[in-house]
C-alpha cells in the first residue's frame, strides 16, 4: 500500500482529496493528512510517506519549507511531492523546479489532472524500487566477490607485490578504516552446540554495530567461523562486554593485533584464530588478545602406560585413582600454559584405548552412558575443557560401575540360575529379555552380558531352543496337533514355529513327527515279533 500525505489548512480540500483518492483508487492507497507544514513533517518523521500532496500557502510552515525539510541536506529518500496552489507565481514554480517537484497543480483541483498525476506517481514509485532492488543485487553480488577474496585471502600467507594492488581493489580496501584487527568468532550454547554460521554472522555485525564499531568486512572462514575485520580494537572488548550484559555467554572471540596493512590481514586472521582456539583451555574466558597470550606453550609425548593403566582399572572399586589418574594424564597442574594439540592428542587416546576397548569388549551400556559416550568423543562438542573434562571423568566413572556389575553377575550365577528357571517356568509367554532382566533385577544390558556369559548362548537363540525342546516333547505325546503346538510354546503362528524348528532341527515339525512315529511303529513290531518267538 501506497503512503500518501495530504496537507492543506483547508478542512474541505483535506476531505475532498481523500474521498477521491479512496474512491478511484480503492485500497491502494493509505491517506493521511496533516493542516500545515510542521504538523506534516512531524507526521512525515514518524509514519513516512511515498507521496506527498501539499498547498504552498499555509500557516505556522508553508508547502516550500515542508519540502526543503523533507528532501533534506543529506540526499536522502525523498517522497514524490505534487503542489497545489490557487496562485499562479512564478517564484512558487522555480522553487518547485529546485526540489524536483513531480507535477504542480492549480486549484481548484481538476480530477482528472489529479489522477494523471497520481498514475505518474505510481510508475515513478515502481521504477525506484526496481532500481532499489537491482542496486541491492549489485551491492550483494559485490560483497560476495569481496567475501569469497578475502577468504581466498585469508589462507594465503604471502601475495606476489604485482598482485597487492588488484587484491586491494578487489576486496575494497581503500574503504577501510585504519588501524583494524581481525576477530574471529564462535557461539557455543551450555550443551557444546554451535551456532548457525549466518545467524552468527548477523548477531556479531549488529553488536559491533551496537558498541558503534567500524566493520571493513564479515565473512566467513573455510571451517564456517564468522571472521571480522574492523576496530577500533577495543570495540571489540565492548562487543563482548556487550554479550555478557544480554547473557550471550557463549560468544566466544580471539583477537589480533593491530595493523594498517593489507598484506598483514592473513597474518592477523592466524593470530585471530589461534586466540580463539585458547578460550577453550580457560573457563569463563569469552575474549582472548593475541597481544597478551602466553606464546611458548608446552607439548609432552603422549603418557601411553598412564592411558593403558586407566583402562585397566575401570571396574576394580578404585574410583579415587581413576580421577588422579585423569588429572595426571591430562596435565591439569600445568594446563594454562600447555599446548592445545596435546589436549587434542590425549583425548584422541582415551578414546582409542580405554572407551572404544570397553565398548569391544563389555558391549553397549545404558542409552544415558551411550549418549555421554558420544558427546565426550570429541571435545569439539564442549564450550571450554573443564566441561569436557568433567563429563569424560563422568563418563569414566559410570562405565567403572557398569562393568563392576558385569563382573559381579558373571561371578555370581544365582540371578542366571534364576533367569533360567523363570525362562522354564514362562517360556509359553510372550517372553524378552527385558521381562527376565527385570525379574532378576539385573540392568538389561548386564544382564545381556552375564546371561551368554552363563549359557554360552544370547538370550534369544536361548529362548528358541527352550520352545523348541519343549515342542518336541509334545510332538512325542502324539496329542495335539502341530499349530497347537506351536502356540503351546509361544510362537505367534504355525509359520514362525515351522521356520525356527526347521532352523534348529533341520527338518519341518511335520517331518519329524512322522520320523518319530515311524520309529514308534518299528519298534512296537519289532516287540511282537519278540513276543511271538
Amino acid at each position: 500500500m501506497i503512503k500518501l500525505l495530504v496537507v492543506d489548512d483547508e478542512k474541505n480540500i483535506r476531505l475532498g482529496l481523500k474521498t477521491m483518492i479512496e474512491r478511484e483508487f480503492p485500497g491502494l492507497y493509505q491517506v493521511m493528512t496533516a493542516t500545515q507544514g510542521a504538523e506534516a513533517l512531524e507526521l512525515y518523521r514518524s509514519e513516512g510517506a511515498d507521496v506527498v500532496i501539499t498547498d504552498i500557502r499555509m500557516p505556522v510552515m508553508d508547502g516550500i519549507t515542508l519540502i526543503e525539510k523533507m528532501s533534506g541536506k543529506s540526499g536522502a529518500h525523498r517522497p514524490i511531492v505534487i503542489i497545489l496552489s490557487g496562485y499562479e507565481d512564478f517564484e512558487y514554480a522555480k522553487a518547485a523546479i529546485r526540489y524536483q517537484v513531480m507535477d504542480y497543480l492549480l486549484k481548484p483541483i481538476r480530477r482528472d489532472e489529479l489522477f494523471a498525476a497520481l498514475r505518474k506517481s505510481e510508475e515513478d514509485l515502481k521504477k525506484q524500487s526496481q532500481l532499489a532492488e537491482q542496486i541491492a543485487m549489485t551491492e550483494a553480488y559485490r560483497n560476495q566477490l569481496q567475501s569469497r577474496r578475502l577468504q581466498e585471502f585469508l589462507l594465503q600467507p604471502e601475495i606476489p607485490e604485482e598482485e597487492v594492488a588488484k587484491l586491494r581493489e578487489e576486496i575494497g580496501f581503500e574503504g577501510y578504516s585504519l588501524p583494524f584487527s581481525v576477530a574471529v568468532l564462535a557461539y557455543k550454547y551450555d550443551d557444546g552446540r554451535n551456532m548457525k554460521k549466518d545467524e552468527l554472522k548477523s548477531l556479531a555485525e549488529h553488536m559491533l554495530s551496537s558498541v558503534k564499531g567500524e566493520l571493513n568486512a564479515a565473512l566467513l572462514d573455510s571451517e564456517g567461523r564468522v571472521v571480522l575485520i574492523g576496530g577500533p580494537q577495543r570495540k571489540f572488548a565492548e562487543m563482548s562486554q556487550l554479550a555478557a550484559e544480554k547473557d550471550l555467554g557463549g560468544l566466544l572471540m580471539g583477537i589480533s593485533e593491530e595493523t594498517g596493512r593489507l598484506e598483514d590481514i592473513p597474518q592477523c586472521y592466524e593470530e585471530a584464530r589461534k586466540s580463539l582456539e585458547y578460550t577453550f583451555i580457560y573457563p569463563k574466558t569469552r575474549l582472548i588478545w593475541y597481544g597478551e597470550m602466553m606464546k611458548e606453550r608446552q607439548y609432552f609425548a603422549v603418557p601411553e602406560e598412564e592411558i593403558r593403566k586407566l583402562g585397566n582399572i575401570l571396574g576394580t572399586n578404585r574410583e579415587k585413582e581413576i580421577s588422579a589418574l585423569l588429572h595426571s594424564i591430562f596435565r591439569i597442574d600445568r594446563l594454562p600454559g600447555i599446548e592445545i594439540s596435546y589436549l587434542e592428542a590425549v583425548s584422541r587416546r582415551i578414546n582409542e584405548r580405554v572407551l572404544d576397548e570397553v565398548f569391544r569388549v563389555y558391549g553397549e551400556a545404558s542409552v544415558e552412558v551411550l549418549k555421554l559416550y558420544r558427546k565426550v568423543g570429541n571435545m569439539t562438542n564442549f564450550r571450554h575443557f573443564h566441561d569436557y573434562f568433567r563429563s569424560l571423568e563422568q563418563l569414566l566413572l559410570d562405565l567403572n560401575e557398569y562393568i563392576k556389575g558385569i563382573r559381579s553377575a558373571h561371578s555370581e550365577h544365582g540371578d542366571m540360575k534364576e533367569a533360567i528357571t523363570y525362562i522354564e517356568d514362562n517360556y509359553h509367554r510372550p517372553l524378552n529379555m527385558a521381562m527376565v532382566s527385570n525379574h532378576v533385577s539385573l540392568n538389561y544390558s548386564y544382564f545381556s552380558e552375564a546371561f551368554k556369559a552363563y549359557t554360552g548362548e544370547n538370550f534369544v537363540l536361548y529362548l528358541k531352543k527352550v520352545r523348541i525342546r519343549k515342542a518336541k516333547e509334545m510332538i512325542g505325546t502324539g496329542t495335539l496337533k502341530l499349530s497347537e503346538i506351536g502356540a503351546a510354546v509361544g510362537f505367534e503362528n504355525t509359520k514362525q514355529f515351522s521356520r525356527v524348528f526347521k532352523e534348529l532341527e533341520g527338518i519341518s515339525p511335520f517331518e519329524y513327527r512322522g520320523k518319530l512315529f515311524a520309529g514308534q511303529e518299528r519298534l512296537s513290531i519289532l516287540g511282537k515279533t519278540d513276543e511271538l518267538e
